[in-house]
C-alpha cells in the first residue's frame, strides 16, 4: 500500500511541475506577447526562440528540462527510482497537456531531455550527441528530436540500463514524443517541414 501511495503522490506532485509553462511565463513577463500566437503555437523552448530571444529560449530549455528532472531526483531520493521515474514521466505528460492552458502544451522534448539526466544517464548519453549530429546536419529540430527518441530505449539498453521498468516507460516515452510531433512528422514526409536559419519568404507586393 505504502509503494501505490508513493506512485500516486509522484504521479500527481510530477505532473502539476510539468505543466508550469515557463515558456508562455517568460515571454508574457518579457512583453512579448502570448507565444502560442506564433510559430508552432507551442509553449516549449523551440518556439520561444522564433521570438529572436536565445536568453529566453535557454531560460525556457533549462526550466522545462528541470520541473522534470528535479521532481525525479525528489521522488527517487524519498521513495526509490522506479517512483522517482514515475515523477519526471508525468512531468513530461503535464507539459504536454498543462491543466492550466486547457491540456495544450508544449512537445516535451525538453522535460524528456530532463528526465533522463536525472533519472537514466544512459539514455540520456545515447540521445544528446545523436540530437546534435541530426540537427547540425538538418537544422530541423523535429527530426532530431525524433530520431533521437527512437534510439533512446535501445541505446539506453547498450549503455547499461538495464532496469526493465526503465526501460519500458523509455519506450512509452519515445513513443508519445512521436504523437506530440505528429503534424511535424506529416510535414517531414512531406517534405515541408521548416529549417531553422532558412530565411522566410516575403510577402509580395
Amino acid at each position: 500500500m505504502q509503494a501505490w501511495i508513493g506512485y500516486g503522490t509522484a504521479a500527481v506532485c510530477g505532473y502539476l511541475a510539468g505543466s508550469i509553462p515557463f515558456g508562455l511565463l517568460l515571454t508574457r513577463a518579457a512583453g512579448l506577447g502570448d507565444i502560442r500566437d506564433i510559430g508552432s503555437k507551442s509553449i516549449g523552448a523551440t518556439n520561444v526562440l522564433r521570438t529572436g530571444r536565445k536568453d529566453l529560449a535557454l531560460a525556457t530549455l533549462l526550466l522545462d528540462s528541470l520541473k522534470a528532472g528535479l521532481v525525479a531526483f525528489a521522488f527517487t531520493w524519498l521513495f526509490g527510482r522506479e517512483i522517482g521515474f514515475v515523477a519526471g514521466a508525468m512531468a513530461f505528460v503535464g507539459h504536454c497537456y498543462p491543466v492550466w492552458l486547457g491540456f495544450k502544451g508544449g512537445k516535451g522534448v525538453a522535460t524528456y531531455a530532463g528526465l533522463l539526466l536525472f533519472t537514466s544517464l544512459p539514455g540520456f548519453l545515447a540521445a544528446a550527441p545523436v540530437w546534435l549530429i541530426v540537427f547540425t546536419l538538418s537544422r530541423t529540430s523535429s527530426l532530431s528530436a525524433l530520431t533521437a527518441a527512437v534510439l533512446v530505449p535501445p541505446g539506453a539498453y547498450l549503455l547499461g540500463e538495464h532496469n526493465l521498468f526503465i526501460i519500458g516507460g523509455l519506450a512509452l516515452l519515445s513513443v508519445f514524443v512521436f504523437w506530440t510531433h505528429r503534424t511535424n512528422l506529416a510535414r517531414l514526409l512531406k517534405g515541408t517541414e521548416p529549417k531553422f536559419g532558412t530565411p522566410k519568404a516575403k510577402p509580395k507586393a
